[in-house]
């Protein structure tokens, strides 16, 4: 059911409010991501003055650049993905409703709210952040195995994306039985592997979405 929700995905990435909730989620999450650079340098910058490390024309300039890549290199690893699906979530709505209307226009879906998804994506954002700082120290252990420190992190956040995902369309539709945790973990291990791919994961907020209408509906329903 997973593929075949994954497969249903990728048409549904098509329509047309798919597209704008790209383009929404995209040019949201870099604006933080610049937001977070500006402060990190400033930080760096006043740091520097106040304890007079180099000059600013010199190595003191270069100190504060190379301090704030690295350590935006090191959020964009745990941050873009918790960012851009709390961003996605704010406008979940649109391709949720999209797709609905299109491949299940005989389901009847109840309108979750603005409060409703702001609340989401600070849970969303929270729960990703948090669980993957706690894991921090696991994920540096597991990098002399080679491969532990990557099947530790799609084991997580296959589960934290699929509880995002089952989150955003089940409350659509409370008539209809919960996904079961099982299809959660598999529905979300898909979007996660998404997230790792350069590019694919620009997509993989709008994809996610469309997989779990079609996870929930796809399952359930009947023409």
């Amino acid at each position: 059911m997973v593929l075949i929700a994954a497969l249903r995905a990728f048409p549904s990435m098509l329509h047309g409010a798919a597209l704008r909730l790209l383009v929404k989620t995209i040019i949201l999450t870099l604006l933080l991501f610049a937001l977070l650079a500006a402060a990190l340098w400033t930080g760096f910058h006043a740091l520097r003055l106040h304890y007079g490390w180099g000059d600013g024309a010199g190595w003191g300039g270069w100190g504060e650049g190379a301090a704030t890549l690295l350590v935006m290199i090191a959020a964009g690893w745990l941050l873009f993905r918790a960012t851009a699906m709390a961003v996605m979530g704010l406008f979940a709505d649109d391709i949720i409703e999209a797709i609905e209307r299109d491949d299940y226009p005989h389901v009847a879906a109840r309108p979750v709210g603005w409060a409703r998804s702001l609340r989401f994506a600070l849970r969303s954002a929270g729960r990703t952040i948090g669980w993957n700082l706690i894991a921090l120290p696991a994920y540096v252990a597991l990098l002399v195995t080679g491969i532990g420190t990557i099947g530790l992190f799609l084991a997580l956040n296959a589960y934290l994306l699929g509880r995002d995902m089952a989150d955003m369309v089940e409350p659509r539709h409370p008539a209809l039985p919960p996904l079961a945790r099982s299809s959660r973990w598999l529905m979300g291990l898909v979007s996660a592997l998404a997230f790792l791919v350069p590019v694919a994961n620009l997509l993989a907020p709008i994809f996610s979405a469309a997989m779990a209408v079609h996870m929930l509906l796809g399952r359930k329903t009947k023409p």
